[in-house]
């Protein structure tokens, strides 16, 4: 095995043991997981098609993660992310039609066509959206926090990141914030061991980047991120403590990306062997080998959620490909509190 993936932190239920949530559970983070993953897919061919232009990072193999932030955390609760973000936007509510559209820039999107694929939003589903700057969420998702706070509400501000974006300066400024202030946030690095085509072993002498959150006292642990069970289960934990008034927490949940830091990147930096290895551990592989073994699903049943998922991405391409582009006259729509504010300058 190699010394990167020997890394992966196993805790929590195993996955090919025994079940320890209700079949409907097993049940819903197995579709989750398929969906995010058809939709990814979809993604990728359309963007092969030209249907999809600009940037695109897939979410392939970190899955696990949405899963069990579905089944975790609140709808009420309010969630920042970066921009390898489709998954979590389809987690938090947003329809698959919704999100295709976006990617394809059409009016039909998420946010009108005008944020593509790295800046979903919705403030019906309290998701904030992705973010393009990377670590930029971080000291926004304190300032989230800040408000929930100040509403007197018990909703928490899920702030995610990737493994780079824990370098970046704001991080420090932000968790020693939240924890002089004991503020509502739960922060989440997705370690999926790269950073671009950097490993986290070059960018770092830290490499178990949860212990970053220790030099503030704020409460921190590693997770694995291919397993949904311990993904909930360590959202759980956190979400308990971040409501009870306790201040933040911080997970690191170690996972892995399947394709190359965005569609362009042909993934050259890493062997063949490594990705194999992981692919062996396939969260979407795993968890249907563990509802096979312990009778929780039949494959008759199976059969019908893949369909009805199938059939549901087909739809959403077939919905973006033939909604309208926006018009250019409602170029500046949206962008703006004040509607002129583009124009008062001659």
């Amino acid at each position: 095995m190699s010394e990167v993936a020997d890394k992966v932190v196993k805790k929590g239920a195993k996955v090919k043991g025994e079940a320890v949530y209700p079949k409907e559970t097993y049940i819903e983070w197995y579709t989750i997981m398929l969906r995010i993953r058809r939709f990814e897919e979809a993604a990728l061919k359309a963007y092969s098609l030209q249907k999809i232009r600009g940037f695109l990072h897939v979410y392939i193999g970190q899955e696990a993660i949405a899963a069990g932030i579905k089944t975790a955390l609140r709808p009420e609760d309010k969630v920042l992310t970066g921009y390898r973000q489709h998954g979590i936007a389809l987690t938090k509510g947003l329809t698959s039609k919704s999100c295709m559209a976006e990617l394809f820039g059409k009016v039909t999107g998420a946010v009108k066509g005008k944020g593509g694929s790295m800046h979903f939003s919705s403030k019906e589903h309290n998701y904030i959206g992705g973010n393009g700057i990377v670590g930029a969420q971080i000291p926004i998702g304190a300032g989230v926090a800040l408000a929930e706070k100040y509403r007197g509400t018990d909703n928490l501000s899920l702030t995610m990141f990737g493994d780079g974006a824990a370098r970046q300066g704001a991080l420090h400024e932000a968790f020693n914030m939240a924890m002089t202030w004991k503020l509502p946030v739960l922060y989440v690095v997705e370690n999926n061991q790269y950073a671009m085509g950097t490993s986290v072993e070059r960018t770092t002498n830290v490499h178990d980047i949860y212990k970053l959150g220790l030099g503030y006292d704020m409460p921190s642990e590693q997770v694995d991120g291919m397993s949904p069970e311990a993904v909930h289960e360590a959202m759980d934990r956190a979400a308990k403590h971040i409501r009870s008034g306790k201040g933040p927490y911080f997970l690191e949940i170690k996972t892995y990306r399947y394709r190359g830091h965005s569609v362009s990147d042909p993934g050259n930096y890493r062997s063949k062997d490594e990705v194999k290895e992981f692919k062996e551990k396939d969260p979407i592989a795993l968890l249907e080998e563990k509802m096979i073994a312990q009778g929780l699903v039949s494959e008759k049943e199976f059969d019908a959620i893949k369909l009805a998922v199938k059939e549901e991405i087909a739809e959403a391409v077939e919905f973006a490909d033939k909604s309208d582009f926006p018009l250019g006259s409602e170029l500046y729509d949206d962008n703006y509190v004040q509607k002129d504010y583009p124009f008062i300058m001659d």
